[in-house]
């Protein structure tokens, strides 16, 4: 079954194995995690939960989302996200999910905005290849070919310059090195999406064996 949790990129470090590899992770933490409804096949038409991450003031929101978080009795959350495939009877409505959901070797999807880049050319953006950068080549960081001679336009997708980063990234299969419960972290290895303070979901691997 899916389990899921959302947290903040707090940053980088790097924790020793047991058998003395240096191992690079991303430390995660995810407090506050509210569940503020379950979703049922019968009603919906499929079943979820809907968590609520990160207080924000009253005064910051508004009537219908202060009626929404009063059922789960909690305050008004930041963010609100949905995990699909869980078994909705093992949460109640106001349950607070904590970081020992997971445990130490579990495989997780990591979901974030990746940072923004600004407009970039087609080499940093898509790993194109420059031309010689000889004194007689006029041709050295440029898109290249727009296309063939006949139709006589860019065809849509072309790959070419633009507006780089920013999107909805997901880095799959990476493994939980250690859950710290006192301190509501979780140390994931390698590197995920986004800047540091970026709101993270973290979820159970769908493509792991």
């Amino acid at each position: 079954m899916t389990k899921g949790i959302l947290g903040r990129k707090i940053g980088m470090t790097q924790v020793f194995a047991e058998n003395g590899d240096l191992i690079p992770v991303t430390v995660i933490e995810a407090a506050g995690n509210v569940v503020l409804q379950k979703k049922t096949a019968e009603v919906d038409g499929y079943e979820a939960i809907q968590i609520g991450f990160e207080d924000k003031r009253e005064k910051l929101s508004n009537k219908p989302e202060k009626g929404h978080v009063a059922k789960a009795e909690t305050a008004p959350k930041r963010f609100i996200r949905e995990f699909r495939g869980v078994n909705s009877s093992d949460y109640e409505v106001g349950q607070e999910v904590k970081v020992e959901i997971f445990a130490e070797g579990d495989i997780v999807d990591v979901t974030g905005i990746s940072k923004g880049k600004g407009f970039q050319g087609a080499i940093k953006r898509h790993n194109q290849s420059r031309g010689p950068m000889s004194h007689g080549s006029r041709y050295h960081r440029r898109p290249g070919s727009m296309g063939p001679v006949d139709p006589n336009r860019v065809f849509k997708g072309k790959l070419l310059p633009g507006r780089m980063g920013g999107e909805q990234i997901t880095i799959q299969n990476l493994e939980i090195v250690k859950v710290d419960a006192e301190r509501n972290l979780l140390l994931v290895k390698g590197n995920v999406p986004g800047p540091k303070k970026a709101m993270l979901k973290v979820k159970t691997g769908i493509k792991t064996k």
